[in-house]
């Protein structure tokens, strides 16, 4: 197993650092490296130069409109830009419902909905969990009944991440009942404006607004929009969330943020190593101990990277990356705020969208949002698939 990179590849990525410099806004990237609010322009302008320049759907093959990158290639771009500061990109359209639209879709809806995604003109959201069907998503109730050339969806998903912007949505919904739960389930594309559509925020403990309910009141849908053949979504489903729960992994910028937090333990007075001050000795022992645990994970990225390049099959780890990923990205989080102490609990949303929270002698304006980043990481490790259920996975597909 060679985990170097080959001369072409680091060129490659020197390619992608060049370019990330000379695109990404600064404001952005100011923004992402202290953990400020990212608003919807914000997202959506980097999405678009992405896309402008062919790279939002960076793991899409080319014959969809992608850079059919290796994964190797793949990892590099994801490096290169989580160090830059750029923010992640919102995988609900080109990492998560694309590569099932290339997959289990017919041409006319590769050519209706690809271009918008891999432009990043068109916003689309989740529709999975929902009241009492989350880890146990086979168990939706969500409803969508079969009449003439359209489906009638009736039910609500909840936990939709960012829906108050979404324009599409893709749902797993039930077509029918016989059977296990499993087979009863499609997946469908709806349009957010059509009537009936209703999203309503979830207010979190900070006052923010990320998640939100979505309501299916006799919601038209047009036959067209079935993705694939009825009643077989789950099997869709199961590949997208493959896809998902890598992604949730994010070994870079879990690199990211140890050097942040390194940078906040300095800041106050956490990194000193001599003077017998043995909490921040001991505190400086749990970022080493943070650092294995993001290098082991690095390292698990980079053999399954060979094992793709060498051609090996390499063991379906999807779960396992989860697992290790959101725990890694709630340990960082927690540290952080022990670090800033006092300082990580005020959070004026108005004062710093003004830019001027913490302008005051002794204030820590970078500190504020600490807070709200550990409880926000709480979530974890439960979205794409609960930590536990991802462990007994992971046990059946090793020790059988």
């Amino acid at each position: 197993m060679d985990l170097s990179f080959t001369p072409e590849e680091q060129k490659f990525r020197e390619e992608i650092r060049a370019w990330v410099k000379d695109n990404l806004p600064q404001d952005i990237s100011h923004k992402v490296h202290n953990a400020l609010e990212l608003t919807r322009d914000d997202m959506q302008r980097w999405a678009r130069i992405l896309g402008k320049k062919g790279w939002l759907g960076y793991g899409w093959p080319v014959e969809f409109g992608g850079p059919g990158w290796t994964a190797v290639q793949k990892h590099l771009f994801e490096e290169e830009t989580a160090l830059a500061g750029a923010p992640r990109i919102v995988p609900f359209g080109p990492v998560m419902v694309a590569p099932v639209i290339q997959a289990f879709g017919n041409a006319e809806q590769h050519k209706r909905f690809l271009p918008g995604i891999a432009s990043g003109e068109v916003w689309w959201s989740q529709g999975y969990s929902e009241p009492g069907s989350g880890s146990d998503l086979a168990s939706l109730k969500t409803r969508a009944e079969r009449k003439g050339d359209k489906y009638i969806v009736n039910g609500q998903k909840t936990w939709t991440t960012l829906g108050q912007y979404g324009e599409w949505i893709f749902c797993l919904v039930r077509t029918s009942s016989e059977g296990k739960p499993q087979t009863g389930i499609s997946f469908l594309l709806i349009d957010m404006k059509s009537p009936g559509v209703t999203v309503r925020p979830i207010k979190l403990m900070d006052g923010g607004h990320e998640v939100n309910e979505v309501f299916f009141d006799n919601v038209e849908v047009p036959a067209e929009n079935l993705i694939g053949e009825e009643n077989k979504g789950w099997t869709y489903a199961k590949h997208l969330l493959s896809h998902e729960r890598t992604n949730i992994a994010d070994a870079n910028r879990a690199k990211r943020e140890l050097e942040r937090l390194k940078r906040i333990a300095k800041r106050e007075g956490l990194w000193a190593s001599t003077g017998g001050d043995s909490y921040a000795q001991r505190f400086r022992d749990e970022i080493a101990k943070l650092e294995v645990e993001v290098i082991a994970l690095e390292m698990l990225v980079l053999r399954v990277l060979s094992a793709a390049t060498s051609g090996k099959n390499s063991l379906d780890i999807a779960g396992l990356l989860k697992i290790r990923g959101s725990e890694i990205q709630q340990r960082y989080s927690e540290l952080m705020m022990l670090a800033g102490g006092p300082f990580a609990l005020p959070l004026i949303r108005e004062a710093m969208a003004a830019g001027w929270q913490g302008d005051f002698p002794g204030g820590h304006p970078e500190l504020a949002p600490l807070a709200t980043t550990y409880f926000n990481m709480r979530k974890t490790t439960i979205y794409g698939g609960s930590n536990e259920v991802q462990r007994n996975i992971v046990a059946q597909t090793v020790l059988g």
